[in-house]
């Protein structure tokens, strides 16, 4: 358990919090899933693990939906390991999964495949090997849905052309606080990439914690792509740096600081959403262990619906620690679904 990336700290961790990769890819010898009935969807999902197993390298397991309850699929869904609306609807839908939990193929989502692969911190050439080893040897034994002028054909035309999506979680409290954030949405829209919430395309950013991603997958080539992020995620990982800096001389930031540590311990019953608003301001490391302290007593309790994003605004304190995270996960009330 302790490989999986949400356990991890990478490179960058105090801000980019996870990097992702996402191909999106359909069979040409079936229309897209939306057009396939349950009888259909199965028989794809059969022919896509007979051609995995065939070299199966990573060691990915098949699961269908259908045998997962509710519960565990809406935690799969909070860990980014598959999306959330994959997870509303079992009707023909499988996946393969490593044992790290890294690896995710997603079958019968919005497209015939969906391929993932999750790094703690900012690890966007290693995420993409291994995504490109992967869809090279399914492309090596399925016909891919391909045109050579336009690329890869997709569901939806916001995906043809590379079908790939690169995108890194960050968490931005002192951008977010300086008012910063929304010029740099602005700015960041116009060269190509797209700031959305935790959850992706719809969603809204909480606890301070945004998901930026290249917008363009027509005309340019996924080298291109990621460059392209990898460049403005240094600069606003600089930014925020010199962000929390200049806030941490305030006595404005001491008092939300210490005003989340108070609600976070007195507080009976949190959401999710006031849980992560409040863990974005414990930036003091002297509160750590106090605040850990009331968090277990608060899980133990059961009274509040917050899953594995808890840990998220803590990787920098975990970074420059020797406090072991990964003892939370065991708690049963983490996994309570609202």
């Amino acid at each position: 358990m302790s490989n999986r990336w949400y356990l991890g700290v990478g490179e960058q961790s105090d801000i980019v919090v996870s990097t992702r990769i996402r191909l999106a890819r359909n069979i040409s010898e079936y229309p897209f899933p939306n057009k396939l009935n349950t009888k259909n969807r199965i028989e794809l999902n059969n022919i896509i693990k007979d051609a995995m197993e065939k070299d199966n390298k990573y060691d990915l397991r098949f699961v269908e939906m259908k045998t997962l309850a509710r519960f565990e699929a809406a935690s799969m869904a909070e860990r980014h390991i598959i999306s959330p609306e994959f997870a509303s609807d079992d009707n023909g839908r499988a996946f393969m999964i490593s044992k790290d939990e890294d690896i995710c193929v997603m079958l019968n989502e919005e497209d015939h495949i969906r391929l993932q692969v999750m790094k703690s911190g900012f690890a966007l050439d290693e995420a993409y090997q291994i995504a490109d080893e992967i869809d090279d040897l399914i492309g090596s034994k399925l016909n891919y849905a391909f045109d050579e002028r336009i690329g890869y054909l997709t569901q939806c035309p916001t995906n043809l052309g590379t079908g790939m999506r690169a995108s890194v979680m960050l968490h931005l409290p002192a951008l977010t606080m300086n008012g910063q954030i929304h010029k740099l949405i602005n700015t960041i829209s116009k060269l190509g990439l797209t700031f959305r919430g935790a959850f992706g395309e719809g969603t809204k950013a909480v606890g301070d914690m945004y998901q930026l991603s290249n917008q363009i997958t027509l005309g340019i080539s996924e080298e291109f792509a990621i460059k392209n992020l990898k460049a403005i995620t240094l600069q606003l990982c600089a930014s925020e740096r010199t962000a929390r800096e200049e806030l941490l001389k305030s006595i404005d930031t001491d008092d939300a600081i210490f005003r989340a540590y108070g609600t976070l311990k007195w507080a009976r019953l949190l959401s999710t959403k006031e849980l992560m608003e409040n863990l974005s301001l414990e930036e003091a490391e002297k509160l750590l262990y106090e605040y850990f302290n009331a968090i277990i007593e608060m899980l133990n309790w059961g009274n509040f619906d917050v899953l594995t994003h808890l840990t998220y605004p803590l990787r920098y304190f975990y970074s420059k620690s020797n406090l072991n995270l990964e003892h939370l996960y065991l708690y049963k009330s983490w996994f309570v679904i609202w």
